[in-house]
């Protein structure tokens, strides 16, 4: 994490780059897991977290400024852990977690393209001296 007030916005990127990454490994966890008798799907929670650190009525610039990065991690946690589709005990359906891995990938790309344009912006900045 960069620290500086000038880099909140990639800051708040970098922690939601770090949960869709953290995502992406228990997505590939849930998968190798299929067919293991009794295993409970994962899941990770970060975008509610995100939420409540950037709520408020001031503008948007101000909230990224004054949100706790510090605290805003993400945090795994077993969905639907008394939930079973199988006999086997085991509540992981293959289709949803591939649909949930690809729409998680997607999600880390745009936030390494975001983080990447913010980079461009203050380099462009810092070019036009």
């Amino acid at each position: 994490m960069i620290g500086s007030n000038a880099f909140n916005y990639i800051n708040v990127l970098d922690k939601a780059a770090d949960a869709s990454w953290k995502r992406n490994e228990v997505i590939a966890n849930n998968i190798a897991n299929v067919d293991t008798p009794g295993y409970k799907r994962k899941d990770v929670q970060f975008e509610s977290y995100l939420m409540s650190a950037l709520i408020g009525d001031n503008s948007l610039d101000k909230r990224v400024a004054s949100a706790r990065l510090d605290s805003l991690n993400a945090r795994i946690y077993t969905d639907n852990a008394n939930l079973s589709y199988r006999m086997d005990g085991n509540n992981v359906d293959i289709d949803t977690e591939s649909a949930n891995l690809a729409q998680n990938q997607v999600r880390y790309y745009t936030l390494l393209d975001s983080m990447t344009q913010e980079f461009n912006r203050i380099k462009l900045v810092l070019q036009s001296r």
